[in-house]
């Protein structure tokens, strides 16, 4: 997380666990630990406080996830963004894949775009 002033600014994080996102109550999620040497890391949601965004501060969070990720030793990692994120993460250097359209239990439909990024020169 990021804060200033006792206020918080922005927060995400990482992961080593298999699922890619989504919380206990999808059965389909592998809850699972993730092995370095052929998975990837696992970059989780990013949020900046409104009024805080293009500051550099999802930028700086999610250097710090890389790094830890790579001193755990993971080589890549791997998000699911949504479609206002792709932007942000592709200036990161993720790379896009084909969106997904994921529907919630109540029936309301969210589209991802799943993405990668090589972490040997973080």
């Amino acid at each position: 997380m990021a804060e200033a002033t006792g206020v918080l600014q922005g927060c995400g994080g990482w992961s080593n666990r298999r699922t890619l996102f989504g919380g206990d109550q999808f059965a389909e999620r592998d809850a699972g630990f993730s092995d370095p040497a052929v998975d990837a890391a696992k970059i989780r949601a990013f949020f900046v406080r409104p009024g805080h965004a293009r500051s550099g501060i999802g930028r700086a969070l999610l250097a710090r996830c890389e790094g830890e990720a790579v001193r755990a030793g993971y080589a890549r990692a791997e998000l699911m963004a949504t479609l206002p994120g792709v932007n942000f993460y592709r200036s990161c250097g993720y790379m896009g894949e084909t969106p997904q359209t994921f529907t919630l239990p109540d029936g309301v439909e969210l589209e991802f775009v799943p993405m990668t990024k090589s972490l040997t020169d973080v």
